[in-house]
């Protein structure tokens, strides 16, 4: 029923004791309409389709709104916020290949992890004078498994005499998996508020409408003195997690208010209309690094590997390296919540009770850690101690 507070679906039961009541009506009360009659049967039928098309068009009612529509037809909603769902991603770098000097190779080359990464060489390279060359790579798949350490990617898959040895001296970023509908949801409301210009949330707007953008959030400093992170008076801070840094910085130059200065540990340069260059500063979430203790006590069906097992679930969840690989995590601002570590933990099986301790600095607590808007927590697995046992 759809009327002025909205629409109401019509369930099963509902409509199987309109249809009987209607059959007694016209056939008589002392109708059989049970289960096994065959007037039943066919009422029941009747019922159960037309229970079926009440939820089609309960689909349809509410993928017209954001807060109920699901996958494409909330991706249909996005371009009314002016945001797009980020699509999965996959991550890139850069590594170093030896071998013999002048040797060639075109776009395509593949090297690996030992946990089984594989990249590919986005252009052609050839070995300079030393036998080196640094060469752009992109994973192979999507999703965060690209994320890998500094120095894991180190096998050759077609092997080579002229090519003898390949690492990368930094990490590869930039994979994640697709956005789900809560995170996306959550950018929509986001973006849907910084309208205008000129303003903080303005400026946090545009910076969460940019691809691969995943947190922003604009700290300022309306005083005439020096705040106490150190934001000169009369300015603002942006703080961005992901996307692109000359992006971001155009995004804050279109945004910011004419003769107000943005602050940060990153300068970018951006040109006006008039052709005249402008340094746009931001800055980087800020990092805070996680130590936790676990203590498990286990059963007959935890899997000889549960320790690692419990270390990878707790890494996926809040963010950070395990095995070579990166995960997001949680976003910007996100807290650490001491219960969802809890939840984590009982993902693998054989776990029958936990005890988990968490912190920074190796002050631990059994309780939430608190994250500023501008911080975003990362635990490393070699961070995390579990002790399992009977």
């Amino acid at each position: 029923m759809l009327d002025r507070t909205g629409f109401k679906r019509r369930r099963f039961q509902d409509l199987y004791d309109e249809i009987e009541d209607k059959a007694k009506e016209a056939f008589g009360e002392n109708i059989n309409t049970s289960e096994r009659s065959p007037l039943g049967i066919i009422l029941r039928l009747f019922a159960w389709f037309l229970a079926m098309i009440w939820g089609v068009a309960e689909d349809v009612y509410n993928s017209a709104y954001k807060n109920t529509a699901e996958g494409n037809n909330l991706d249909r909603l996005g371009p009314y916020s002016g945001v797009t769902r980020i699509l999965e991603q996959w991550a890139t770098g850069s590594v170093v290949i030896s071998g013999t000097p002048g040797r060639t190779e075109e776009a395509g080359f593949q090297v690996a992890t030992e946990t089984g990464v594989y990249f590919e060489t986005i252009e052609p390279f050839t070995l300079g004078a030393d036998g080196k060359a640094t060469v752009k790579v992109e994973a192979m798949a999507p999703g965060s498994q690209g994320n890998v350490a500094a120095g894991s990617i180190t096998i050759i898959v077609n092997p080579n005499p002229d090519i003898t040895a390949v690492t990368n001296p930094e990490r590869t970023q930039g994979g994640r998996e697709k956005e789900t509908d809560a995170e996306f949801r959550d950018r929509m409301d986001q973006a849907v508020a910084g309208g205008g210009a000129a303003s903080v949330d303005a400026i946090r707007g545009a910076l969460l409408r940019l691809e691969s953008v995943r947190a922003a959030t604009v700290i300022p400093n309306f005083t005439t003195q020096l705040d106490s992170a150190g934001r000169p008076p009369k300015s603002y801070q942006a703080y961005v997690l992901g996307g692109d840094n000359q992006a971001i910085a155009k995004s804050i130059f279109d945004k910011g208010a004419a003769g107000i200065e943005s602050y940060g540990d990153i300068s970018v340069e951006v040109m006006d209309l008039g052709g005249y260059p402008h340094i746009v500063k931001f800055s980087r979430a800020q990092e805070v690094a996680l130590q936790i203790q676990v203590d498990v006590t286990k059963n007959d069906s935890y899997p000889v590997d549960g320790d690692d097992l419990i270390r990878s679930a707790l890494v996926r969840y809040v963010g950070g390296e395990d095995g070579g690989s990166y995960y997001n995590g949680l976003n910007m601002g996100a807290q650490v919540v001491y219960t969802r570590l809890i939840s984590a933990v009982y993902s693998v099986t054989g776990v029958e009770d936990v005890v988990i301790k968490v912190g920074t600095s190796g002050v631990l607590g059994t309780e939430n850690v608190h994250i500023e808007p501008f911080q975003v927590a990362q635990v490393k697995a070699e961070d995390i101690e579990v002790t399992s046992h009977v």
